[in-house]
């Protein structure tokens, strides 16, 4: 297959439901759609691994669940939730090999979770006990990226790094390496994407572009952001693009791994736009309720990731009511030792602002360090 012409296969639908170029291997009714050029990825996949696919996104969002809850019981500061676009997220972040590099925004817990990264860990920083709580190199998954877009071109000079080092396209699956760049519809807008799909495009770097395309930014609908598919960009960069529904793991997996393998064999970058919904709020500052309208949730809550997938697992009999309990049960088991865990945070030591601020003692900082110090050793019962 050439990678530079894939096309997607999909049975006609109207735009506001990925239009007909979107690929689907799973309807929302959980029956399986044919795709010639996918089929054999999922037909690879064992039942074991597509139970995994489900206790994913069972747990994820359950934790995510969890995370919102903490952050109205004033336990956090903020929380960004993912409800609705589990599937994007933990579909593609099974396609990683591990030598492969991801580069999230504020957003991607699912694909944390496929890299390792312990849930709880990802509260620190909205806890505001530390700045990130894991080791990106440890986990080949970067510390999240507030700035919107920022990562994208970080994603892409890793990339560019990583061909530099001669691994890609050298035939050794284990050496091998892709990047992956997550973002959302409104980082679209971006000049900091714009210039990474440029850099990415001239130097045919192993760069997957990943765009949940959630429908809003912030308060922004699609409509107001671009008149043209997101998925088209690609085209004015030189390399391809792709509309999945981000909605089917099936899709999102089979599709990421496709773009992934062609970037690590030297085939360069893909842009993948993963249609999809944000069920909830932006952050948890946000009511979405001043500016979409109700019925319009109510329709995705037909398209929902988990219960499609769970029919499907049902009715091939690949999983049965024992299964499912025993994962309900495991959520249950999370979200209580996440909830644990985070309340015992201990708190930062206020001086470790300036730790790392110059690789070396700096007078200035120095100063200010005494400084602070001593302010907050003026306090009854000072805790720095």
């Amino acid at each position: 297959m050439d990678h530079h012409v894939t096309r997607a296969q999909a049975p006609d639908r109207p735009a506001q439901e990925g239009g007909p170029e979107m690929v689907q291997l799973l309807n929302p009714e959980g029956e399986r759609v044919a795709h010639p050029e996918l089929d054999a990825i999922v037909d690879d996949l064992s039942d074991e691994a597509l139970r995994g696919l489900y206790r994913d996104l069972v747990l994820v969002r359950r934790f995510d669940t969890e995370a919102t809850a903490l952050q109205r019981q004033g336990e956090l500061g903020l929380w960004a939730s993912l409800l609705g676009q589990e599937a994007a997220q933990v579909g593609s972040g099974r396609a990683l090999r591990r030598q492969d590099y991801a580069f999230p925004t504020y957003r991607e817990h699912g694909v944390a979770w496929c890299r390792g990264v312990d849930p709880v860990n990802l509260l620190g920083m909205f806890r505001g006990v530390n700045h990130g709580g894991w080791d990106p190199n440890e986990k080949n998954f970067h510390l999240y990226t507030i700035i919107i877009g920022a990562q994208t071109l970080h994603a892409t000079g890793y990339a560019m790094g990583v061909q530099r080092d001669g691994d890609v396209g050298t035939g050794d699956e284990r050496r091998d390496t892709a990047v992956i760049a997550y973002f959302g519809d409104g980082a679209t807008s971006q000049g900091d994407v714009s210039e990474a799909l440029v850099f990415a495009g001239v130097n045919n770097s192993p760069v997957v572009f990943f765009c949940q395309n959630n429908q809003w930014a912030i308060s922004e609908p699609n409509e107001k952001q671009t008149r043209a598919p997101l998925w088209h960009r690609a085209r004015g960069f030189g390399f391809p693009g792709i509309r999945v529904d981000g909605n089917d793991v099936l899709a999102v997996y089979a599709v990421t791994k496709q773009a992934l393998d062609a970037a690590r064999t030297g085939q360069g970058p893909t842009f993948i736009e993963a249609f999809t919904y944000r069920m909830g709020a932006h952050t948890t500052s946000d009511d979405p309720s001043k500016y979409r309208v109700s019925a319009e949730v109510e329709v995705w809550k037909h398209r929902d990731p988990i219960q499609r997938y769970k029919r499907w697992l049902t009715t091939t009999g690949r999983a049965d009511v024992d299964f499912f309990d025993a994962v309900d049960a495991e959520a249950e088991e999370l979200g209580a030792s996440v909830r644990e865990r985070c309340l015992s945070m201990p708190d930062p030591d206020g001086s470790a602002m300036f730790d790392h601020v110059y690789a070396d003692e700096h007078p200035v900082t120095t100063r200010e360090r005494q400084w602070f110090e001593q302010y907050a050793d003026s306090f009854e019962g000072a805790h720095r």
